[in-house]
């Protein structure tokens, strides 16, 4: 079986999503905000949404875990990927009214930035793990409280 590889280019590319991650401020947020832009143009196509999905979780791993070698430093800021991949599950089947996907948006950042139990745990995993599944957690956390939340007030 042969290792998947993705050159250095490649990887910053994909990483930082498209140069996002050098965003000057807020990075993590502008590649949140072009997720959400991805979820709502491919929420038409269910297939296509997961096939989107599926691939930016598994080129997250690969790609952050090579950013974070090359850069020397655990979780860099320019790494966002784990942003985008996030969004798709903080948006997933969710209904794209206004006022739920700016909820969801601010509640998915409020998860990510303060790491809430078991986040904070998991930032320590190594490589790309690390860098990956706080958002993944933010992601389900965010997903799962809105779809509470819309069933409590009926929408």
């Amino acid at each position: 079986m042969s290792k998947i590889r993705i050159n250095p280019f490649g990887a910053q590319l994909l990483g930082t999503f498209f140069y996002v991650g050098y965003f000057p401020f807020a990075p993590g947020s502008a590649a949140s905000l072009l997720g959400l832009g991805l979820v709502l143009l491919l929420r038409g196509n269910p297939l296509l949404y997961v096939l989107v999905a599926l691939a930016v979780l598994f080129l997250g791993f690969v790609t952050a875990s090579r950013l974070e070698a090359a850069v020397g430093k655990k979780d860099p800021s320019c790494v966002v990927i784990d942003e985008v991949a996030g969004s798709f599950l903080a948006f997933f089947m969710l209904p794209p009214q206004p006022s739920v996907i700016i909820t969801a948006f601010f509640l998915f950042r409020a998860f990510d930035m303060f790491k809430i139990y078991p986040m904070d745990k998991l930032e320590a995993l190594p490589g790309g793990a690390g860098v990956m599944m706080d958002d993944i957690v933010a992601g389900i956390y965010t997903n799962v409280v809105m779809q509470i939340a819309l069933r409590w007030v009926g929408v």
